[in-house]
């Protein structure tokens, strides 16, 4: 969705700049619900307050509820041919493809300080290799991201 977000509100309808789309990408990671619905809701009541941010969401999110639900329906009935079973599973592949370039594209722009490389990586392994919630890492992130940017002549400077 990050390309797709970035194209129409960033480029095309220049509604919010890249730096914002991509604070809210991180902030929509971190909020109950889809990282398109978050950020419609984000820019919708950015640009016309309340009733922006419903209208907003209702709109990102009525068109893929009425999609799926015919597509349910009608999938239901074919679930049990194999070259359905195989077409889901092509899918999966895609949607990793899918999933690893959005994380590629996230780091180009993020992984700028050898701050962010060193919190990536140690989180990454943590997450990982520990049974730490990763809830729990992704609020240690943001408190040391805070001290190092916002403190005094930076806590960890």
């Amino acid at each position: 969705m990050l390309p797709m977000l970035k194209y129409e509100l960033v480029e095309k309808k220049k509604w919010i700049d890249e730096d914002s789309l991509l604070e809210c990408y991180a902030i929509g990671q971190c909020t109950p619900g889809i990282i398109a619905v978050n950020t419609a809701t984000f820019v919708g009541f950015k640009r016309k307050g309340f009733w922006g941010g419903i209208f907003a969401t209702l709109g990102m999110v009525t068109p893929s509820l009425v999609i799926i639900t015919v597509i349910a329906l009608i999938l239901q009935n074919f679930m049990d041919y194999a070259v359905v079973q195989h077409g889901l599973v092509g899918i999966r592949g895609a949607v990793c493809a899918l999933m690893l370039n959005t994380v590629i594209n996230l780091g180009k722009k993020s992984l700028n300080k050898a701050v962010t490389w060193v919190l990536c990586v140690g989180m990454f392994l943590l997450a990982v290799f520990s049974p730490i919630p990763t809830i729990l890492l992704v609020i240690g992130s943001a408190v040391i991201g805070v001290l190092y940017n916002k403190l005094p002549g930076g806590m960890l400077r």
